[in-house]
């Protein structure tokens, strides 16, 4: 009905058919109304029949217009079977939209989308991140129990995916999968312990999202990841840090003693004076201790600090929060700041901020005093705004300021909003009664407002009066006689009760006003409000107590009205009395006391602030805003009286050292001497070195990136959570320079019994060095900056400790680099890393490079053909004359084994030379590493030079960006590699090739049908397509119609064997069998197009 109604108003409105952004298909028909509501249908029908469609266009215009209506808030579910045909489309556009679209309406078309599961699974192991990512989102929207164990599979998979976009999904897929079967509990903590581990800023913050949702009391999880959580912070998208925040939060409360302790002391040394002198010795002894805090606290409420500049309101407010709850109370005053920097942000952030201030300003005034005028109320604040600002400036009003606040108060009093008016005389009661010496002023200013003309000022006054005259009532006779008089205009339930309860606690002091009071409500005693009515009854019966000569007869008439009420209250109220006052038979004990129990001296009403108790919530949650435990609300513990051990945080690195010695049995003592000498002075110069032996792994390998930056290099020396490291690191500096004498024999020649041995496979141990830099640079947390200076240096520090070790036998200077700790390991020893240090994805590559080289079939062969084709990486508009091309040489890379080999050829096409080119800001995805060239000192007017560099892509075909600079300017630029250059050669034969592919059969094996001409079936001319295409070898065959070609992929070694077999016709059958099905997938998508055409 609903979208009939739509297509009604649409056609009504005229023009307007194009709301769903679709073509209108038909206007009113001639049969009249029956055509407003069938056009809604043909719209649908005309998407239909696009989706149905053979072009690609036309269903991504469908796809597009569909996205379009979800995200109107249109219904769109009933064309679910026509979008689902679509989920196996092989136009990634549409793809993309299509699982868009079943995220939305997957949990409400379970059925029709559990048909599709087996497209979904298949798009898991697709080579696009994206539309791996958006199956896993798929899959964990169908919320159906009898898929939970391929979900599970699924996630497993998924988090040790190499994009870290999967890894994310995968961790948002846990809370889902968690919430559709808790039991699955125990697995999924197996992998959120997993993905914790994971270095990728994308991960962290979903990762720990998941953890809050499915194990937030397992705290041991984190201990190993605090530090680097910590480190990483900083560079977490926005959402991420602040459940990061949150957590860490949490975490520091039950981890490290309060730094509020000091104060607590003080204050128990007061209260205990008068203990015995035992106990007193006892705490006292106790005390003498004084409070240091743990390195590890300081580094987070550190690391914490530059978020409170973050755009983001929520990050803000949850870095407050932390310094609250757990920074010492000295340190807290820097949010103030941050928090009235928010107050210009729009009204829903400026509420939840006003909030929390108002609870932090009850305790500690003295952090928002100085920005006061930022609470004045503006007059385009909505009241909800107004209201809370008049909290926070009761709260920080004192002696020095009250006077100006009460001239800001006297002008919101005649504000057009009544509510915020009636919340300002509120407002000056508080101030009255918190501060005593304007006390009468406000009493005073109180009373002139009662001839205000408005009627709630009026009736709010009154009653703010009433609580004032409680503290002080013998002193105000005058102001009672005022408010009795008011009584004939004011209307106002509260107000009018409030009057006659003043007057009834003060009739002796009005005696003559109090009976003529009685009189007249007596006369309007129906017509009143209940809450009037019974403040009408107790005045009748305090009157009959103190004055029964005037009144008895008064009061006895309004007890047999109040007999007869309506309302039970009223008539219990009456009985109660008349049986109290009234004195009979029956009346009990209680009657002699009637006087004392109606005229008791009452005390004075405590006027609080509404957010006094807010305080034992967290504040920036739901609970707090509230006001009352929302569900999911974590609490945070108290403070522990000894603080765990804090131990449990360090990375454990005495492993670490054991995995990389055993080397070989003839040099195991050369190298462990070498190791122990030498691993202090490369802690301080190599950054993966520090990062593999800090406490604090990724905090110390951020320390080593920006070694070379400065900046940072200076905050993270002075990183208290760091001190044990640096302290280590310069011990290590002093004790080498102490004993360089006493080791250089020793170490020289140890030293030179390696330099022989690399002299005798220089090249070798070269790419070995770049393998192992590479490696351990993908590990670190800083693989973007500083990975290729930090190769080329440590090359020719190598180089430079060869001749020194022949020459002068000198012990090595404080240059030296990781790299070199190669020279202990043969080269022929595939590197063993330890777990923490290589991501699971990349230990698989490391497995399967392990597996392929001990195999004896496989040899690199020379290419079979090198293209000449160049790709543009700067145009010389763009590069402001330095024009820029590279091409694929096809040759080992003498930078390293797993590095693709790129010709650069710069040309300077200006009339000036250029001066100073050279590699600047590298922004690489994770895992990938470059060598870059030498820097050019000066490119001459119209020359022309051509350089050499290596990429490590890690077997992907992402793009690896760059900054090419010059002496002036900077120019972005992109090298993107073809699949078919990712692979080296590999000479094998047949016997071998068959066997090969006979192991890499059902998921590794990938084919297609092709179509082509017979001319173009020759085998010479598939052997040009093939080799042009791809950087393979060509296999002997003893078969005339199959064409075997082998090759290795260049970072992992996995073999890469392509099969064609021409059938009869003009067909043929492309198979490419791999361990790499990704890249599989991508070398099959270019080949079949280049073999189809002519």
């Amino acid at each position: 009905m609903s979208s009939n109604s739509f297509s009604y108003n649409e056609q009504s409105g005229g023009g307007e058919a194009t709301e769903l952004g679709q073509e209108a298909t038909s206007t009113i028909s001639p049969s009249g109304a029956f055509g407003l509501f069938s056009s809604d249908l043909k719209k649908n029908e005309d998407l239909k029949q696009m989706l149905e469609s053979n072009k690609d266009s036309a269903k991504l215009d469908a796809m597009k217009r569909i996205v379009g209506m979800i995200a109107k808030g249109k219904n769109a579910s009933e064309l679910f079977p026509a979008v689902v045909k679509n989920v196996a489309s092989k136009n990634i556009e549409i793809k993309k939209l299509v699982y868009v679209y079943l995220v939305r309406y997957a949990e409400e078309q379970q059925d029709l989308a559990l048909l599709s599961i087996s497209t979904f699974q298949r798009a898991l192991k697709d080579p696009n991140q994206l539309i791996r990512a958006s199956a896993l989102r798929v899959l964990s929207s169908i919320r159906v129990p009898i898929i939970v164990p391929i979900m599970m599979l699924a996630i497993k998979e998924a988090s040790a995916d190499l994009s870290p976009y999967v890894r994310k999904n995968a961790a948002h897929a846990i809370q889902k999968l968690y919430s559709l079967d808790p039991e699955q509990k125990e697995m999924l903590i197996e992998v959120i312990e997993k993905l914790l581990k994971d270095k990728s800023t994308l991960v962290a913050g979903s990762v720990v999202m998941a953890f809050e949702e499915v194990c937030p009391d397992r705290i041991d999880l984190i201990h190993k990841n605090y530090r680097k959580l910590c480190n990483l912070l900083v560079d977490v998208e926005e959402w991420g840090q602040v459940v990061i925040i949150h957590m860490l939060t949490r975490y520091a409360r039950t981890q490290f003693v309060s730094p509020w302790k000091e104060g607590d002391e003080l204050e128990d040394n007061e209260k205990n004076f008068y203990e015995s002198d035992d106990d007193q010795k006892e705490k006292t002894d106790k005390r003498k201790k004084p409070y240091t805090m743990d390195p590890d606290h300081r580094l987070l409420i550190r690391n914490t600090k530059p978020l409170l500049q973050s755009r983001n309101a929520a990050v803000v407010m949850a870095v407050a929060q932390l310094y609250w709850h757990i920074s010492p109370k000295s340190e807290a005053g820097i949010i103030s700041k941050s928090l009235v920097r928010l107050l210009r942000s729009n009204r829903e952030v400026q509420y939840i901020v006003l909030q929390n201030i108002a609870t932090m300003s009850i305790q500690r005034k003295g952090m928002f005093e100085p920005y006061l005028k930022s609470f004045y109320v503006r007059s385009t604040d909505p009241t909800m705004i107004k209201t809370l600002k008049l909290e926070i400036l009761t709260n920080l009003a004192n002696e020095a300021n009250i006077s100006t606040l009460l001239r800001e108060f006297q002008t919101y009093v005649k504000s057009q909003d009544k509510q915020f008016a009636a919340a300002t005389i509120q407002t000056i009661g508080r101030c009255a009664t918190n501060i005593l010496e304007v006390t009468d002023t406000c009493l005073n200013g109180l009373v002139c407002l009662l001839s205000n003309r408005d009627e709630t000022v009026v009736a709010e006054s009154v009653v703010v009066i009433k609580k004032l005259l409680q503290m002080q009532p013998a002193q105000h006779g005058e102001i009672i006689k005022h408010m009795a008089k008011l009584l004939d205009s004011i209307t106002v339930p509260v107000a009018r009760a409030s009057i006659l309860w003043l007057i009834g606690e003060n009739c002796e002091r009005v005696p003559k006003i109090a009976p003529d009071v009685l009189r007249k409500m007596a006369k309007s005693f129906t017509s009143e409000d209940d809450l009037v009515k019974l403040q009408i009854l107790n005045l009748g019966a305090k009157l009959y107590l103190t004055n029964s000569k005037q009144t008895k007869l008064l009061t006895q008439y309004i007890l047999n009205l109040g007999k007869y009420d309506q309302n039970y209250d009223i008539r219990d109220r009456t009985r109660f009395i008349r049986q109290l006052i009234v004195p009979n038979e029956k009346s009990g004990a209680l009657s002699k006391y009637a006087k004392k129990i109606f005229l008791a001296q009452k005390p004075a009403p405590l006027l609080e602030s509404p957010f006094k108790d807010r305080d034992h919530f967290q504040l920036g949650t739901l609970s707090h805003t509230l006001n009352i435990k929302a569900t999911g609300y974590l609490e945070l513990s108290n403070w522990p009286e000894v603080a765990p051990d804090p131990s449990v945080r360090n990375v454990e690195v005495i492993e670490l050292a054991k995995e990389w010695t055993p080397a070989g049995k003839a040099k195991q003592e050369n190298s462990a001497k070498k190791f122990y000498s030498e691993s202090e002075e490369e802690e301080d110069s190599s950054d993966s070195s520090s990062d593999s032996e800090s406490e604090s792994g990724s905090e110390i390998g951020e320390q080593g990136e920006s070694g070379e930056e400065g900046d940072s290099n200076e905050d993270s020396s002075e990183d208290p959570s760091s001190e044990e490291d640096s302290e280590s690191g310069r011990e290590s500096g002093l004790e080498n320079k102490r004993t360089a004498k006493r080791n250089s024999k020793a170490k020289g020649k140890s030293d030179s019994e390696d330099g022989e041995k690399e002299n005798e496979k220089s090249k070798t141990s070269d790419s070995s060095n770049d393998e192992s830099s590479s490696i351990e640079d993908s590990s670190s947390d800083s693989e973007s900056e500083s990975e290729s200076e930090s190769e080329s240096e440590s090359r020719r520090v190598t180089k430079e400790k060869e001749k020194k070790t022949k020459q002068d036998r000198t012990p090595l200077t404080k240059d030296v680099s990781l790299l070199d700790l190669d020279d202990f390991n043969p080269v022929s020893t595939p590197v063993a890393l330890p777990t923490p240090a290589v991501s699971p994805s990349l230990m698989a590559d490391l497995e399967g490079l392990n597996l392929s080289t001990s195999s004896s079939v496989i040899s690199v062969s020379t290419p079979a053909f090198v293209p000449t084709k160049t790709h543009v990486l700067l145009h010389r508009m763009s590069g402001k004359g330095l024009a820029a091309h590279y091409f694929f040489p096809r040759q080992p890379c003498i930078f390293g084994e797993k590095m693709v080999s790129i010709q650069i050829t710069l040309n300077n096409t200006t009339d000036r030379k250029i001066e100073n080119i050279h590699i600047g800001e590298k922004k690489l995805p994770i895992g990938m590493t470059m060598h870059v060239f030498n820097p050019i000192d000066s490119l001459e007017p119209e020359g022309s030079i051509t350089v050499s560099m290596g990429i490590d892509f890690c077997d992907s075909t992402q793009t690896a960006s760059f900054q090419l600079c010059t002496k002036d300017d900077c120019f972005s630029v992109n090298i993107q590699p073809p699949v078919g250059e990712l692979l080296l050669p590999v000479a094998m034969s047949e016997k071998d090739f068959k066997k090969e592919q006979g192991m890499l059969t059902g998921m590794n094996e990938t084919s297609a049908a092709i179509i082509a001409a017979p001319q173009n079936f020759t085998p010479s001319v598939i052997f040009q397509k093939v080799v042009n295409v791809a950087n393979v070898g060509a296999v002997p065959s003893g078969q005339d119609n199959i064409h075997r070609f082998a090759a290795k992929t260049v970072h992992s070694g996995s073999l890469m064997l392509v099969t064609v077999e021409l059938k009869e016709g003009c067909t043929a059958q492309l198979i490419i069998n791999t361990e790499k099905t990704v890249i599989g997938s991508v070398l099959l998508r270019e080949l079949k197009p280049v073999l189809s055409q002519g």
